[in-house]
């Protein structure tokens, strides 16, 4: 036989503790992952969600307490905190919304399913997802 019929592709197994910290994932992979752990996130954290609208719609002082507990926090935990579990949450949604449209576009538009769109769109979905929980980030705590 000859060296190139010998020879034959290695698989192995990946061990978690050494081979994943290694491991290059595509931006991809990497906007897919947070895709999945931006919506187990807002699924979460959907009772915080809930208190947050009920306590700014319900009345004026419900308003007032909501306020207090952003500026003051709530028990041991400080506003700033409260305000950084906000900003996940912002963050969570904002990503989840943008991975969700890219995907959709994905589907719709078969033209759209090469490499370079996909790493192009998932760079894109990246930043404008961090660009803009920065901007509300900077308006939750007040910066402008």
């Amino acid at each position: 036989m000859t060296e190139l019929a010998k020879k034959r592709p290695e698989f192995r197994n990946i061990n978690a503790l050494s081979d994943l910290p290694t491991y290059r994932l595509p931006v991809a992979g990497v906007v897919s992952i947070l895709h999945r752990i931006s919506g187990v996130l807002m699924f979460l954290l959907l009772p915080f969600i809930i208190w947050m609208f009920d306590a700014s719609i319900s009345s004026e002082y419900s308003f007032a307490k909501f306020r207090s507990v952003f500026n003051n926090g709530v028990w041991v935990l400080p506003g700033f905190l409260v305000k950084l579990v906000a900003l996940a949450i912002i963050w969570a949604y904002l990503h989840h919304f943008m991975a969700g449209l890219r995907h959709l576009w994905m589907d719709v538009s078969h033209k759209a399913v090469t490499k370079e769109f996909g790493a192009s769109s998932a760079t894109f979905t990246l930043a404008a997802s961090v660009l803009l929980t920065l901007v509300l980030g900077a308006k939750l705590f007040g910066l402008y």
